[in-house]
């Protein structure tokens, strides 16, 4: 279940409904689904889109998504602490970024219009973050999640870093 921060007022939303309508009057889809399938760290991709496929493609096709992958972070990922820095910086992409999360967690920061506000996702949580929305994610030191990713096009989930450094006054979850 996903926990909405508010940091400037130190508010926190858990009740799922209330975060659902938080996200979305803010543009950014929440959903949660039933995420009854559980999987070893080395499952094979077709085999994770496949245990969600009756979700996923009636999702997919109402919003226009053409591809999906899995991303898998767990200890035995090479480089995770390369790969947590390249999610802590403020960034945008030209195209939404979907997640569903199978396994596991990560926190989503968000700034808009003068507002920032953290997500943390877990499984069963569906998250999708408008194109060109300033966000960071933080996987977390020791990261552990599965999590389905659709696209209209894969070269649109390219990061183009804002270099604002409202991230920094953020880390460590703060």
């Amino acid at each position: 279940m996903a926990v909405l921060h508010i940091p400037v007022s130190g508010q926190r939303l858990s009740d799922q409904t209330a975060v659902t309508s938080y996200l979305q009057g803010r543009g950014i889809c929440h959903e949660r689904w039933e995420a009854p399938v559980y999987f070893a760290d080395d499952a094979p991709e077709e085999v994770i889109l496949e245990a969600y496929g009756s979700k996923l493609k009636p999702f997919m096709e109402r919003a226009g998504y053409v591809v999906a992958d899995v991303i898998s972070v767990h200890s035995g990922t090479p480089n995770v602490a390369q790969l947590r820095a390249k999610f802590l910086g403020e960034h945008t992409h030209v195209e939404d970024e979907v997640r569903f999360f199978v396994d596991g967690q990560s926190l989503f920061w968000f700034h808009t219009e003068g507002e920032v506000f953290s997500v943390l996702c877990e499984r069963g949580d569906l998250l999708g973050i408008p194109a060109h929305m300033k966000h960071w994610a933080d996987i977390g030191a020791n990261p552990s999640f599965k999590a389905i990713r659709l696209f209209v096009d894969a070269a649109g989930w390219v990061p183009h870093y804002t270099n604002s450094g409202i991230d920094a006054k953020y880390a460590a979850g703060t």
